[in-house]
């Protein structure tokens, strides 16, 4: 007996794991395992991996708007192999989303939401949901430009829903504006909530398609099954295995010859950033701009709403047996159509962004931003205890001035006490360099430099740039 069939006996006779293997996969197929069958799987594989990587992840990352970025950016480039992971980690949410977008399908094709398998197509349904909301929720976490910016955009959606859009928006993003409060609560989501809900359904899920049993080829009486069945352990267990071997094989090469960029720092107080979402939400990011004003209730919830409730009430409506896709030309048209839409506004975003000149240079000039921070070496958060301008300045004129530097938000960029931020140079010790007339004059009228790094002219009265002036020639 070779030495692995002796161990596997071994472990069988004291922990019965040969009974438990053949009672958990033993689920009869007919008409045998198949290829087409191991979308649903490799989906629950990658959401394993996703829990897996997402855990080391957060053992270096705090949810907070001051250190959030500065972690990401540690993981990225300095922890060892940390890149690697948060690359896999990134890669992976699209996975996701395109085999859950294949499992469906492939189960629409089939008719495999036929027969008594109304609840499993709800389950099913649900998570579809779910893998989007984990999608969402972690895009924010890395706190860069394009994650805050996308984020904003996709709480506003939020809040055009009617009644209750406000108190959403306001509730994702804990108040107002965007800041720790909503960063903490997409992070409980992210690692908390959606995931606790997505098991919970994974099992439901599982246990309503034992209870219903595999559908089978197009050709199978989906209530009283003809076909020979063959058993799910083993051929279609290693079928499977390969599969999301060949998955993890695929993200790991591309997270080692592609590593997923990291964005400049958040920068609210940039007008000109260009928000765009990740792929699989960009048909809905273009299709929202045909809607504007008082329309965007029709386009954020009378026409998704129809379509989400026709989608799931797909096996209430399709009752009949015949499950082959030429004999169900409707329903088969429709779906089409609607991946055909899908990609139709995807092209239309993309060509909309390359055809007009400004938009296309601010893109290429956020994508050259996001270069450039990837290839600068890490830089720690500057300690608490730098050397700073007192808190409470003696000259009222320093004051006054202070108070103005935080009203303008200039400290969003250069940071408290000007110390500076990765999205722009530190202002200590600006007054040694400069005179008061320069930099009143900077202010007003900032080089081509300062204004392609965010920098807007300052409109202020005399008094008051005075007061900013003095204010940055204290900044010691």
């Amino acid at each position: 007996m070779p030495p692995q069939r002796r161990l596997f006996r071994w472990l069988d006779e004291r922990t019965g794991l040969d009974a438990i293997l053949r009672e958990s996969l033993d689920e009869p197929i007919p008409g045998g395992a198949r290829f087409a069958y191991v979308f649903g799987s490799a989906l629950l594989f990658v959401f394993i991996s996703q829990v897996i990587t997402g855990v080391f992840l957060a053992i270096y990352y705090v949810p907070s708007a001051d250190h959030a970025h500065t972690t990401v950016a540690y993981i990225a480039k300095a922890v060892s192999a940390g890149s690697f992971l948060r690359s896999i980690h990134a890669y992976g949410s699209s996975a996701m989303v395109i085999l859950l977008l294949l499992h469906v399908t492939q189960t629409f094709l089939y008719g495999s939401y036929k027969g008594r398998r109304e609840l499993l197509w709800l389950s099913g349904c649900v998570l579809f949901v779910l893998v989007l909301c984990m999608a969402f929720t972690g895009y924010l976490l890395p706190w860069d430009q394009k994650a805050y910016f996308a984020s904003a955009v996709g709480t506003n959606i939020a809040g055009e829903v009617p009644l209750v859009g406000p108190w959403l928006k306001s509730f994702m993003r804990g108040g107002t504006d965007m800041g720790t409060l909503t960063l903490s609560r997409f992070f409980v989501a992210h690692v908390l909530g959606v995931p606790a809900a997505i098991f919970a359904f994974v099992a439901l899920h599982v246990y309503l398609f034992r209870k219903a049993g595999a559908a089978g080829p197009i050709s199978e009486n989906l209530v009283h099954p003809q076909l020979p069945s063959e058993p799910f352990y083993p051929r279609q267990v290693i079928i499977d295995g390969i599969f999301a071997l060949l998955i993890i094989l695929v993200l790991a090469g591309i997270a080692h010859f592609l590593p997923f960029d990291l964005g400049p720092q958040a920068n609210p107080a940039d007008t000109r950033y260009l928000p765009r979402p990740e792929w699989y939400y960009i048909p809905i990011f273009q299709w929202l701009k045909y809607w504007p004003g008082s329309l965007s209730f029709v386009g954020v919830v009378v026409i998704p709403g129809i379509i989400a409730f026709l989608f799931a009430s797909l096996p209430f409506f399709d009752r009949r047996m015949e499950r082959r896709p030429w004999k169900r030309p409707v329903a088969v048209g429709t779906y089409v159509f609607i991946f055909l839409a899908l990609f139709g506004l995807g092209y239309s975003s993309y060509r909309s962004d390359h055809s007009d000149p400004g938009y296309a240079a601010q893109l290429a000039a956020q994508e050259k931003a996001t270069e450039e921070f990837m290839h600068q070496p890490f830089e720690p958060e500057v300690a608490s205890s730098s050397p700073v301008a007192p808190a409470a300045p003696a000259d009222p004129l320093v004051a006054q001035g202070a108070q103005i530097y935080q009203a303008q938000a200039c400290n969003a960029c250069h940071g408290d006490a000007g110390v500076g931020t990765p999205a722009a140079p530190k202002l200590t010790g600006i007054g040694e360099r400069f005179s008061r007339d320069q930099l009143a004059a900077a202010l007003k009228a900032p080089t081509p430099k300062m204004i392609a790094g965010g920098m807007s002219p300052l409109k202020l009265p005399d008094e008051q740039m005075n007061a900013l002036v003095s204010y940055l020639e204290a900044l010691k």
